[in-house]
Order: C-alpha cells, then sequence, then structure tokens
C-alpha cells in the first residue's frame, strides 16, 4: 500500500489529533482506578501514576517519530508492514483492530450501566438491546456520513470530560486547602505492591495509540502527530495525578471504594455531586467511544488497500468520503459482542495484544529510520536508546501477564492467520 491509493480527505489538524489522543488515555478506567492504587500503593498510589507516565513514555516517542515518516492511514499496521513484511504487519494490524472491538464492545456496555443509574430500564432485557443498539447504530451512523462531524461530537465531550474532572480537582483543592498534598514517606508501607499497582495503572495509559491510525487524515502528520501524543501524555499525567491526590485526602478509606470518584464527588458535593460526576462517566465512556468508532474501522480500511483482506473494506462511500464498509462492519460486530457479552472472557487479553504491537513498533525504527529520516521528520534524540527503553517496558509488562491472556491472543493469531491466506488466496484467484 502507498500513500497514493488514500481517498480519504485530509481533514484532520493538531488539535483534531490531540482529541483522539486525549480520548483513548482518558476513558471508564480513571473513574476506578484510585481505589485500587490507593488499595495497592497506599500513600505511594500518586507516584505509581508518574512512574506509569515515564514507562509509557518511550513508547509513545517512538510512535511519535514513526507517525511522522508517514501519510497514510494504519498506524503500527503500516510501521510493522514496511519494516518487516506484509505477515508481521496483518497481524499487528489484527491484534490491534480486535483488541479495540473487544474494548468498544465493553465500553458500550459501561455506558448502558451508567444510564441505567439515572434510568434504570434502559439496562435491563429488552430496554439494554435498544440502548446498545442506539450508541453502537448511532455512532456507526455519525462516522460514515463524515469525519469532522465525528471529531466535533468528540470535541463536545470532551469538554464535557475535561470540565467535570476539574471541577473535581478545583474543589478539592478549595475545600481541602494542604491536606490535598498527602506526607510520602521514604518507603512504601508494608502490605504494598508496586508491581501490581503499576500493572493496574498503565492500563490508564494505554489507548493513544488509535490516534496514529488515520494519519491518512491528517493534514500534516509530521508536524502534527508528534505535537498531540506528547501534549496528550503531558495534560492526561498531570490530570491523573491531581485526581488522585484528592480522592486520597477527600475520602481516608478511599482503598475500600467500588466507586471511588462517586464517593470523592458526595463528599465534596453530596448527591448533587455524584450526579454530576456520573454525567461525566457518561461523557468519558462516550468520547473513549466515539474515538475509537473513528479510528479503528480505519485498520481494517488500511488492511484491504494493503490485500490482506477482502476489497469490501477498502470501499469509500461516493458522498461521504469515509470508509463506509469498515465501519458498519465494526459497529455491527461491536453491538453483537455487547448484546450478548462474550467478549467479557475475552478483555484480559486486549493488554496483552497492546503490548505486542507496542513492542514490535518500537522494534521498527532501527529498520525505518535510516529510509524515512529527514529534516522534516521527527527523529528521537540518544539514537536507538528511546525504542530500547519502549521494548524494554514492554518485556517487563509482558512477563506480568497471566497464561490465560497468551493463550486467547495465540487464537487471535490463529484466527488472524487463516483470514490473511484466504485473502491472499482471494487475490490470487481474481488475478
Amino acid at each position: 500500500m502507498n500513500d497514493e491509493q488514500e481517498k480519504l480527505p485530509r481533514s484532520l489538524g493538531m488539535w483534531g489529533i490531540w482529541l483522539l489522543v486525549v480520548n483513548g488515555l482518558i476513558g471508564a478506567g480513571i473513574f476506578g482506578l484510585p481505589s485500587g492504587a490507593a488499595r495497592l500503593a497506599g500513600d505511594w498510589s500518586p507516584l505509581i501514576y508518574v512512574f506509569c507516565a515515564l514507562l509509557i513514555l518511550p513508547i509513545l516517542l517512538s510512535f511519535a517519530e514513526l507517525a511522522s515518516y508517514f501519510r497514510g492511514t494504519g498506524g503500527p499496521m503500516r510501521y510493522a508492514t514496511e519494516a518487516f513484511g506484509h505477515f508481521v504487519g496483518f497481524q499487528t494490524g489484527w491484534l490491534f483492530w480486535a483488541a479495540r472491538t473487544v474494548s468498544f464492545a465493553a465500553n458500550a456496555v459501561l455506558l448502558v450501566n451508567s444510564v441505567g443509574y439515572f434510568w434504570p430500564q434502559a439496562a435491563e432485557g429488552t430496554g439494554r438491546v435498544i440502548s446498545l443498539l442506539v450508541i453502537c447504530g448511532g455512532l456507526t451512523f455519525i462516522n460514515v456520513i463524515g469525519s469532522v462531524r465525528a471529531i466535533r461530537s468528540l470535541a463536545s465531550l470532551t469538554v464535557v470530560k475535561f470540565a467535570v474532572l476539574l471541577l473535581l480537582v478545583i474543589a478539592g483543592f478549595i475545600q481541602l486547602g494542604g491536606d490535598v498534598l498527602p506526607s510520602i514517606g521514604r518507603e512504601p508501607a508494608e502490605g504494598t505492591d508496586l508491581g501490581a499497582a503499576t500493572l493496574l495503572l498503565i492500563y490508564a495509559f494505554v489507548g493513544f495509540e488509535s490516534a496514529v491510525v488515520p494519519a491518512g487524515e491528517a493534514k500534516n502528520p509530521a508536524r502534527d502527530m508528534p505535537r498531540a501524543l506528547l501534549l496528550g501524555l503531558g495534560m492526561v499525567a498531570a490530570l491523573y495525578l491531581l485526581i488522585q491526590f484528592v480522592s486520597v485526602a477527600a475520602v481516608p478509606d478511599i482503598a475500600d471504594s467500588q466507586s471511588p470518584l462517586l464517593d470523592v464527588a458526595a463528599a465534596l458535593f453530596g448527591t448533587v455531586g455524584a450526579t454530576i460526576l456520573m454525567l461525566g462517566v457518561v461523557a468519558s465512556v462516550g468520547g473513549n467511544l466515539v474515538g475509537s468508532m473513528f479510528s479503528t474501522p480505519r485498520l481494517t480500511y488500511a488492511l484491504s488497500l494493503d490485500e490482506s483482506l477482502p476489497c469490501w473494506f477498502s470501499a469509500v462511500h461516493a458522498r461521504f468520503r469515509t470508509p463506509a464498509n469498515s465501519i458498519i462492519f465494526y459497529g455491527v460486530l461491536s453491538f453483537l459482542l455487547a448484546v450478548f457479552g462474550t467478549f467479557i472472557w475475552l478483555a484480559a487479553a486486549t493488554v496483552l495484544t497492546r503490548l505486542l504491537m507496542y513492542a514490535i513498533s518500537c522494534a521498527s525504527i532501527p529498520v525505518l529510520r535510516p529510509r524515512h529520516a529527514d529534516r522534516e521528520r521527527f527523529v528521537l534524540p540518544f539514537g536507538y536508546l528511546i525504542p530500547a527503553l519502549g521494548i524494554t517496558a514492554c518485556a517487563w509488562l509482558l512477563m506480568q501477564v497471566s497464561l490465560d491472556s497468551v493463550l486467547l491472543t495465540a487464537a487471535f493469531v490463529v484466527v488472524g492467520t487463516v483470514f490473511y491466506w484466504l485473502a491472499r488466496r482471494q487475490r490470487e484467484i481474481t488475478g
């Protein structure tokens, strides 16, 4: 696949890419992580957020360099294809797509459950199916009729999400004053598990990679992709840190909470605060869904252009100039996964597939830099040290993954291999 095959309009600027970054990072996790962080790391929990940001930084920086090399759609799939060949590139894109599809279904269910807080009938029986249909069908329709409309809806949800979370932080600092800043001992308290805390909180820092997939619709990916990635990680890490400060100070027994940020909002504002925060949950998960619906179908579109999937997936709508077939396929499959709920047992594999994709992408830099690096590209300093640190971080995290996740990922690889060779065979037959 080359950039000349792209048929999608270039309408994404730096702030549009930044929206994809922050909504990939901030999903539902931050609304439940403060309690787990406090339980596993105690007073050191804010420091674990900083450590996770530093752990993900070399990986994100590697993606920033890689994104500056390419002006076409696909992201990690394109990097792996050029560096290691079609088969590795296909598996990278396929595993990423599978992980994002399962995550979308899980978040759609979470959003319905959040709506059920106000309207129980929407989260039960037929009402649940209708709610999921509205969510998946509505987002599919918005993305089919135009990328600009999708980004505008994403911007609106992002404003609501940040407004609610920032309100929580500001109110906490105003009401609690100096008590917000914890006293962190020189050594963690007895019973803490910093390794488990890191593995838990690293989930809050994955998802940024979805922003590099639609590079074929970016106005200036070489300039805007690195800026958006770095700005997004910096702002999100700072927000996470402040939220943890406020959470620990506002609710001393936060470690035992099942809904930590709801409890924090109730402690600061009462019942009204909990209701407002629930709206933030809806906006946050909704923003994550919009970002996923926008970027993930571009993977099957790019894999089809690469002749690794049937050409049906690369069809572009004649009027709206969007990869309509890939979007519709993604929306329908996500809806079915969400309705039947069989995606739950696959959820653990999404983390492993992401780590494998991160490692492959970092490893592709030594191969691609000699071919693409010039004055117009973003090239990391210190030679290949930063990609090497990214691979090291992935290796350490991979050692924390369960055997079940390994087996499920292996199953994904087998299924992907079958699809790959079927597509290749079809191409050979049709000429």
